[in-house]
């Protein structure tokens, strides 16, 4: 039987990433993302419910999710579900899900620079309509460039 396991969300970083390595060295950034939904009653009130999610990323995805990410940014996240569960100091049994990230867009708004947003690091070309460090002129996209 076939099943999946699949969370996608498009939100703000509520934190900072937070970067760790376990005993084994291998690197796990940590951050959180809220998402809204708003929709309006039967009276026609506009109704507004914020959900915050818990997002790990694991090795290369983690360390580039602590560069590129920042508290406040827009974010797209997709990975899987998982649930941890323990025992609290007090005895009581406890368990958070999270999204283990198995890809993330950053969705900064027009004009904010992120730092993988000047060059591409294989050809070290600069893409159309960005910024430059040198020279911060925005190159016009020629619509006879585009393939289709």
């Amino acid at each position: 039987m076939f099943s999946l396991n699949r969370a996608t969300i498009v939100g703000n970083l509520t934190r900072d990433p937070e970067t760790r390595a376990i005993p084994s060295g291998q690197t796990v950034c940590s951050f959180a993302v809220a998402t809204n939904r708003r929709w309006k009653d039967k009276d026609g009130n506009t109704k507004e419910d914020t959900q915050f999610h818990e997002v790990t990323a694991w090795g290369k995805l983690g360390e580039l999710a602590a560069q590129m990410l920042s508290k406040g940014k827009k974010v797209y996240v997709e990975g899987r579900l998982q649930t941890n569960s323990w025992e609290g100091t007090d005895g009581a049994k406890r368990s958070r899900t999270e999204i283990v990230a198995e890809n993330f867009i950053p969705l900064s708004p027009k004009g904010d620079v992120t730092p993988g947003d000047f060059t591409s690091p294989a050809t070290d070309e600069v893409p159309k309509g960005k910024k430059t460090e040198k020279t911060d002129a925005v190159e016009e996209i020629n619509l006879d460039d585009i393939p289709f």
